[in-house]
Formats: C-alpha cells, sequence, structure tokens
C-alpha cells in the first residue's frame, strides 16, 4: 500500500476557505482561471430569482385565458406578460409555452401597486380562487396582489436568464420581453454578451461543474446555485484582448466553436490542458 501510495498520490492544495481533491493537471488549470479571472460576485452584476406568485395556478395562464381575459376587457393587456419557465430557457435561445403571467405586482421602484378593481376581468378570473389566494403566504397588500419585490423593473431589461438545474448549460440573454417564474434566475449587469458567451461556453461549463458546482445530481445534473456561481471567476472584458463585438458577432454567427478557443486563450491554457478539457465535455 505505501508503495502504490508513493507511485500515484499528488501533492494538494488545502486553504481555510475550501478544498477539493485534484490531479496535477486539474490543480495548474484551477490555478490559471483563478489568478486570471475574477469570481462574479466581485463583478458588477446582480443575480435574482423569478416571480414566485404562491399559486401559479391563478396567476399564470395559457395564452388561451389571456385571449379571453384581453376580450372581456381590452385593459386587462396591461398587466399580462409572457413568461418562461425554468424547462422553457435554452442554451442562447428559449421555447414559448404560450404562458403568461398576470402581473399585479405590489409596486417597484418606478411602479405603483396594481389595484385589481381596475381590471374586472383579471378580478373576476382571480376571484375563482379566492380561498387558496387568501391562505397563501407569498401575496402583497391584497391577496390579489403578488408579494413585494424590489427588482420588478429588471423584467423589463436586458437579462440573462437561465436554469439552475441543468445537464448542460442553459443561458438565454433577453432583452426585456419575459418574466421569468421561480424555477429560473436573472442576472443583470453590463457586457452581457460577453458575460452569456462565456457562461454557455464548454470550458467554462467544465470549470464551473469541476471547481465550483458543489457535486453533481444525479449522472450528469447538476446545479446553478447562486451561492456557487458567484464564485466562479471570469476575467472582466476590460482586462482581456477580446472587445464586446467581437462576442456579439461570434453569437449572431452562432460561432460556438470560435468562443470556445477564445476562451482557451483568454485563460491561458496549454494543449494538453484543453486536450484534457476537451476529452471530458
Amino acid at each position: 500500500m505505501s508503495v502504490y501510495i508513493r507511485q500515484n498520490s499528488s501533492d494538494q492544495i488545502y486553504t481555510k476557505n475550501t478544498w477539493c481533491i485534484l490531479n496535477p493537471i486539474e490543480q495548474s488549470i484551477k490555478e490559471k482561471i483563478e489568478r486570471i479571472g475574477t469570481p462574479l460576485k466581485d463583478w458588477n452584476i446582480n443575480i435574482y430569482r423569478g416571480v414566485l406568485t404562491g399559486l401559479n395556478e391563478a396567476f399564470i395562464i395559457d395564452g388561451t385565458k389571456k385571449d379571453e381575459l384581453i376580450a372581456k376587457d381590452p385593459k386587462s393587456v396591461e398587466i399580462i406578460r409572457p413568461i418562461l419557465r425554468g424547462r422553457d430557457i435554452k442554451r442562447y435561445s428559449y421555447d414559448f409555452a404560450d404562458k403568461w403571467l398576470i402581473n399585479t405586482h405590489n409596486g417597484s421602484k418606478t411602479q405603483q401597486r396594481v389595484d385589481v378593481n381596475n381590471y374586472p376581468a383579471i378580478k373576476e378570473h382571480l376571484d375563482k380562487f379566492w380561498d387558496k389566494l387568501a391562505k397563501r403566504d407569498d401575496q402583497g397588500d391584497t391577496p390579489y396582489n403578488l408579494r413585494c419585490c424590489a427588482y420588478m423593473d429588471d423584467f423589463s431589461k436586458q437579462k440573462i436568464v437561465y436554469s439552475e438545474i441543468v445537464q448542460s448549460p442553459q443561458f438565454y440573454l433577453d432583452n426585456g420581453e419575459f418574466y421569468i417564474e421561480a424555477t429560473s434566475f436573472l442576472l443583470t449587469g453590463n457586457n452581457l454578451e460577453y458575460l452569456i458567451a462565456c457562461l454557455n461556453s464548454k470550458p467554462i461549463s467544465y470549470f464551473f461543474k469541476t471547481f465550483y458546482a458543489g457535486g453533481g445530481l444525479g449522472e450528469k445534473g447538476y446545479r446553478y446555485k447562486k451561492a456557487f456561481l458567484i464564485n466562479l471567476p471570469i476575467p472582466l472584458l476590460k482586462n482581456i484582448d477580446y472587445k464586446l463585438d467581437t462576442f456579439k458577432t461570434l453569437i449572431r454567427n452562432n460561432n460556438t466553436k470560435e468562443i470556445d478557443n477564445i476562451i482557451y486563450k483568454i485563460y491561458q491554457l496549454s494543449d494538453s490542458e484543453i486536450e484534457y478539457i476537451e476529452k471530458l465535455i
């Protein structure tokens, strides 16, 4: 046993914050990404959870019901918004399932609380769920209103939306069209085209799964939990030799292979390190 250990062991680095057992090539990769990258928690970004209604059956409706409510009262269109679920979000895209949020929000930085009495068709619809509405924990000033959400305005801005539990990265850049429900997350900030190119790339997916994801789920799954994701080191755009327009063009042309190649160069990975990663992803 002692001979086997001498022949097959490798030195490990332990810190007061985290530790993990890695082979020499993994240690080299991790050292480079943490030396070159900046953890997302030190970026000027925010990560938020999607809308928590407390009663999806009342507040998330299909297209048929949406059309019915608008036909009864055209004002209904003012507070009905398209919404994506976690399963609808894909890598650089989405599959819209014709789901819509009745956004009776409880007010925001720019808007007053929605008074449901101004939307009689929607009030009539919600009244059918009154017993459950009134008893749910997640509600605003009235049972008709959604819980307070300080970042409600951010759903109408450019943002990255993503599924938390996945088998591969599923980040989509939304320009303010969609709301997302509570199984998903949104990320706001600057240079989002660059950041989403990184997050959807194969090498950074490997970095996250191997060093930061906190373990897998089942055979292939893993979780983009906020507490894990904010530790992922990605170089700030100002610190690399590529411009934002480069990433915009590559995304527009669906040139994901070139994005991967650029990411490898940014982290200064060797040919052997790249080959090692490519065999695992």
